[in-house]
């Protein structure tokens, strides 16, 4: 029986004849596992890109439309050691949840492990300059074996298992020279200990374990918070929608089973889920999360409708032109492959020179141990980790979240912000500006008449009247407004026209030129709110922040020119565009990256998503659109705009923080490599040293956690 593997489900088209696969890959640790899978499926016939995102550890594949078979993929990571799957967000997180764990307990047994072994060490240390019997010394160094053996069995296995699948497919990654140290300095001891020698090594084995795999979870757990605001693209797009299957019977289906053609009901308060053009029906839909405009635009026959609109009043028709599987935008990673170091051909002609000089197989050995153990890149492991692991706390502590590994470095290096304006420089909840000049009982009549309504502006008079008990009976017209009547007099709330005061709107002079006009009407009493989207609280001492720290900021919106004039203004923000479209605001990211510009940019409608990726490095507030949270680098959180200049402090003093600690790494290896080859090092003393420069990196990774500096 022939046993097919079919991965269609997981390709989609990514231009014209060109196919692309998201894949998981296994045991991805380091830049030369980026390098060599790269390399190795860029090989692959077809094949037109091969990219690998170390941070969460995918591989973004794309091939020509043909007869390759994404299955090849699998096979070909699986000859070059990896193992990988198609890429599933809740499997994947669940895998990363399990590999979390895992390490976790193998870091418990070592460092459980470490501190006995050390323990029973001490005496032995003094006992060897002191007048400790044979006997006493034997006894200790078995009991240590007795707790190092097992216990580097288990915890080595993140190691051990990686190194095995590298060699196993005849190449090598830097956990093959971490394992082959750690295996021969415990094969020493127990040969040293058989030998009733002085000396056994299984506190350094055991130390070097614990301080790897402290690197290795740091690692991990820094990806994992990566993803915490991944973005769950189903409340923007719908899990489904109601097709028509019938002249007037209609079902609930998954977006995965609507194609274009299709017909679906769009109801009242319900987000499209798909492109498409209405074929029948009248209301009122929000664009603004495609357009910027804050403004409602009339739906009717013929009228486009974009996936992420949110229909307002009345019920809707659309034929489906496409359906509404969004993708994101590939990521550009920043880092650099480089070739995994011969660590292992080093240590192997150390050992043959001190045999070739007239050393011992036994002193030439322990060198090449103590050479291994001492060079190997644990401080440097952990230079990066650790500060991202700290940054990612302190900006969690300021209400910014990572959504990319390397974030905080590119954020670091950010010199000019463009900010959207709609939802971002402004809060995305709706305020009444001019309440105080209703009197207060046509204001509540206005809010109980407003409770029977779902349009976003009504929501909004409600909640400013306070109102809490609509007024039964009242009757809302799809894209006019809600009417009711009280003691036989008309109560009426909507548009001007509707309400019969299209006069008021010229004669109310001071109203707000950005806000959105809604009319209420009393019989013949007529009365004009205005409704919009208030500026962040802090926004100006955050815009004031950005100036003092030489930072470029503007203004790029896709809404009316007099709602942009009014932010830009009250900001003091002299660089603005209104009525960008998405493709202006990429020309503009383009344009500043050609003058060496590294833009941040801040957006949050849907319509900002591809500028998003576009720039630098970005962010969304956390009422963003899913699609640009999950497009954006960081999300941050609550209605304050504050986390954003806190987010720049934490990435430049983080950024600062990774130089120093690699410099501290680096400086600990030219210092020690020569005296570890020299033979005077033991494999005790190697270990001590590695551990010391990597407790110093931690400690130095710490400063990380003061990074406050006052706005303004």
């Amino acid at each position: 029986m022939q046993v097919t593997r079919d991965f269609s489900h997981y390709v989609r088209t990514a231009g014209e004849g060109i196919k692309h696969i998201d894949l998981a890959v296994e045991g991805v640790h380091c830049a030369g596992c980026m390098a060599k899978i790269e390399r190795g499926l860029s090989a692959i016939p077809d094949v037109t890109l091969a990219r690998v995102n170390l941070t969460d550890r995918r591989v973004a594949l794309e091939w020509k439309q043909g007869t390759l078979d994404p299955a090849r993929f699998i096979d070909r990571l699986e000859e070059l050691g990896y193992k990988a799957y198609p890429f599933e967000t809740e499997s994947a997180e669940e895998a990363e949840v399990a590999e979390s764990r895992f390490l976790l307990r193998c870091l418990g047994v070592a460092a459980f492990a470490t501190m006995n072994v050390m323990m029973l060490s001490i005496p032995v240390w003094s006992g060897n300059v002191s007048d400790m019997l044979p006997e006493q010394r034997d006894f200790f160094h078995w009991l240590s074996a007795l707790i190092a053996l097992p216990a580097a069995a288990y915890a080595g296995q993140p190691f051990f298992r990686s190194a095995w699948r590298a060699l196993s497919n005849k190449t090598t990654n830097m956990d093959v020279p971490i394992s082959i140290g750690v295996c021969l300095a415990l094969g020493m001891s127990v040969v040293e200990t058989i030998h009733h020698a002085e000396h056994a090594y299984f506190d350094a084995a055991i130390m070097l374990l614990t301080f790897l795999l402290v690197g290795r979870f740091l690692d991990q757990n820094m990806r994992r918070r990566t993803r915490a605001v991944a973005g769950n693209l189903a409340a923007l797009k719908a899990e489904t929608a109601a097709k028509f299957i019938g002249p007037d019977e209609i079902s609930q289906v998954p977006i995965a089973a609507i194609h274009p053609g299709d017909i679906v009901l769009l109801r009242p308060g319900e987000r499209c889920a798909v492109d498409g053009t209405v074929i029948e029906g009248r209301s009122e839909i929000d664009q603004s999360l495609i357009t910027g405009e804050t403004l409602y635009v009339t739906a009717e026959q013929d009228t486009p409708v974009y996936a992420g609109s949110m229909n307002i009043s009345g019920t809707l028709r659309v034929r489906v032109s496409a359906a509404s599987e969004a993708t994101l935008l590939a990521e550009m990673d920043a880092l650099s492959p480089t070739e995994t170091q011969a660590l292992i051909q080093h240590a192997v002609e150390f050992i043959l020179g001190w045999v070739v000089a007239g050393a011992s197989w036994h002193d030439a050995i322990v060198t090449g141990v103590a050479v291994l153990i001492i060079t190997c890149p644990c401080a440097l492991g952990l230079a990066i980790p650790t500060v991202q692991t700290v940054a990612a706390g302190t900006m969690f502590k300021s209400g910014v979240l990572l959504n990319a590994g390397d974030a905080i470095e590119r954020l670091a290096e950010a010199d000019h912000v463009i900010f959207d304006k709609t939802g971002t420089l402004t809060l995305p909840d709706l305020e009444v500006t001019n309440a105080a000049d209703i009197p207060a009982g046509i204001f509540e009549l206005a809010g109980r008449l407003a409770l029977s309504s779902h349009h976003p502006v009504a929501a909004a008079v409600a909640q400013a009247a306070g109102a809490r008990s609509p007024i039964v009976g009242a009757v809302e017209e799809a894209g006019q407004g809600v009417r009711a009547t009280v003691d036989g007099v008309e109560l009426r709330l909507g548009r001007p026209s509707f309400c019969g005061a299209e006069g008021l709107v010229g004669l109310t002079d001071d109203l707000d030129p950005e806000a959105s006009i809604v009319a209420f009407s009393k019989g013949s009493e007529k009365f004009i709110l205005s409704v919009r989207q208030g500026l962040r609280p802090d926004a100006q001492a955050v815009i004031a922040a950005l100036k003092a720290r030489n930072i470029g900021i503007e203004i790029l919106s896709g809404d009316r020119e007099p709602a942009v004039v009014a932010a830009a203004h009250a900001l003091g923000i002299p660089e603005w565009r209104a009525g960008v479209t998405p493709a202006d605001k990429i020309a503009r990211i383009e344009e500043l990256k050609r003058r060496g510009t590294k833009v941040l940019m801040v957006g949050d409608g849907m319509n900002d998503a591809p500028s998003l990726a576009a720039a630098h490095v970005s962010m969304s507030p956390i009422s963003a659109a899913h699609l640009s949270q999950a497009t954006a680098d960081l999300v941050f959180l609550g209605r304050p705009l504050a986390p954003v200049v806190a987010a720049i402090d934490a990435s430049r003093k983080a950024l600062h923080l990774m130089r120093e600690n690699l410099w501290l790494a680096i400086g600990y290896n030219v210092l020690a490599v020569p005296v570890a080859i020299s033979g005077i090092v033991t494999p005790l003393i190697a270990a001590a040293a590695m551990s010391g420069s990597s407790i110093l990196v931690m400690l130095n990774s710490l400063r990380a956690r003061n990074t406050s500096r006052e706005l303004g």
